[in-house]
């Protein structure tokens, strides 16, 4: 043991006495404060600015004053997806996936923030954090570290006096991979004071732990291919161009291709081929705003055997409030499969995408990451699926008020006079249909659950990466 533990001391001694390796450590730990700080400060600011603006659009809703029920349904409301307390650390697809939604009746609208998806449809790189330099930019850290580590040795040929003099080639390897385990320990403090952050923040210090864990998994599988590359090649620039080829292999090539396989394997149909398709169901459903529409005959007819009476005027409830109710359910039903199916085709796309973190663990780590952190598709959809049942719940509750609150007569005459308007508005109590909206990431276990196929990627890759190494050390040579 004290043989490895002076091989990496000895190891460290040199790296101390680089210039490359000083200049490298200081340039990306200045990137990496920067992304830490950046990625707090707007993740804060969203924080509060949401919660601000969700409370305000709940305010300004409930002190509409009295008025017809129907015109609030087109009044709206809007919804604010807050950042998950991770997303210090990981923002994931936050930035591009859209956070806000202005909730009305009759539609369903799309998520909305796109300034960081300009960025992206322009080739900009994603936006800087703490999770990005870890995936991007460490490895290159431990590459221009570690790429020397024995190759070192035998251009120096010192590596035949050491092995002559009782080292094992095992315990050189092991001293060496001591020596760059300390780098990644080194690597992993900042994240884990993100962490730490964010779990005083209200994450769960499990998941939060998991993250980390991940992350010094992804690492230490760099860690090992710079070792396997020092330990095969004869050269300090063959072992940094090949080591250099694979990091661009696995964090640009292999996404890239995964993204395209994805979209020829799944593709999914055009935003305005569907829009159309579902135009012409929808008009099927007939006009909720008029109830004297044929789709609503047999609703009509029910009503009035169900009250014994022959004419709607004479119906207890508001035949108008009524049809706007069975309207929106139906219409909510058809838009709710529509979006379910796209859903499915997106996420069966991040799918087929994900299977590549078998061949680059880039991949696999941001897979697990996201969906640690709550910044995944899934919890997008999720948010979308809340929000939705947001929709649903406060417009039909302003519907059930249309058929309930107003009658039908003042209904139909409200455009005769201002007093016959007058008559056809109901109390602004009414207004406390409206819930209140708070979305939260799902479950830690749910969250573990979902990162589990990637952490066992990450693992796999380890493994082998130990294998390959155990077997490299056997035919370390001069």
């Amino acid at each position: 043991m004290s043989q490895i533990l002076a091989v990496a001391a000895d190891e460290w001694r040199f790296w101390q006495r680089s210039n490359l390796v000083r200049a490298a450590v200081l340039l990306l730990a200045l990137v990496l404060i920067a992304a830490a700080v950046l990625t707090a400060v707007q993740i804060v600011d969203d924080t509060h600015e949401r919660t601000h603006y969700q409370d305000e659009a709940e305010a300004t809703f409930l002190a509409q004053p009295d008025r017809h029920p129907h015109r609030m349904v087109h009044y709206g409301h809007y919804v604010f997806r807050t950042p998950a307390p991770l997303a210090v650390f990981d923002p994931g697809l936050d930035p591009v996936t859209g956070q806000t939604i202005f909730l009305e009746g009759h539609r369903q609208n799309t998520a909305m923030g796109g300034n960081a998806a300009q960025r992206e449809g322009l080739g900009a790189m994603p936006s800087l954090s703490p999770a990005f330099f870890y995936q991007f930019f460490a490895p290159l850290l431990l590459i221009l570290v570690g790429h020397h580590s024995l190759v070192r040795e035998r251009e120096s040929q010192t590596l035949a006096p050491l092995l002559a003099l009782g080292l094992g080639s095992g315990q050189l390897l092991l001293g060496k991979g001591l020596a760059l385990a300390a780098i990644v320990a080194a690597l992993l403090l900042p994240a884990a004071l993100v962490l730490g952050g964010a779990v005083f923040g209200g994450a769960s210090a499990p998941v939060a732990a998991v993250v980390l864990g991940s992350y010094a998994l992804y690492l230490s599988i760099w860690a090992c291919a710079v070792l396997l590359a020092s330990a095969v090649f004869t050269r300090r620039s063959t072992a940094l161009a090949s080591l250099l080829a694979g990091w661009l292999v696995v964090t640009l090539l292999l996404p890239a291709i995964a993204v395209n396989q994805a979209a020829l394997q799944s593709p999914t149909p055009g935003k305005i081929a569907t829009d159309f398709e579902m135009q012409q169901e929808l008009a099927e459903l007939g006009d909720g705003h008029n109830a004297a529409d044929p789709a609503f005959t047999k609703l009509r007819d029910e009503l009035l055997a169900q009250y014994g009476v022959t004419e709607v005027e004479a119906l207890p409830v508001n035949l108008r409030g009524v049809v706007a109710e069975q309207s929106e359910a139906d219409l909510t039903a058809l838009m709710n499969r529509y979006a379910e199916d796209r859903f499915a085709a997106t996420e069966h796309q991040a799918a087929h995408a994900a299977r590549y973190g078998w061949l680059s663990p880039y991949l696999a780590v941001g897979f697990a990451s996201r969906a640690l952190a709550g910044t995944d598709l899934a919890t997008h959809h999720r948010f979308l699926r809340e929000a939705e049942a947001e929709r649903f719940a406060f417009v039909q509750g302003l519907n059930r008020v249309h058929a309930s609150e107003l009658s039908y007569l003042d209904d139909i005459n409200r455009n005769t006079s201002d007093e016959a308007s007058r008559r056809s508005r109901v109390s602004a109590d009414n207004w406390a249909v409206l819930t209140d909206f708070h979305f939260e990431p799902a479950k830690p276990t749910e969250r573990l659950v979902e990162a589990l196929p990637a952490l066992l990627m990450l693992g796999l890759w380890l493994v082998l990466g130990v294998v390959a190494l155990a077997i490299s050390s056997r035919r370390l040579t001069p």
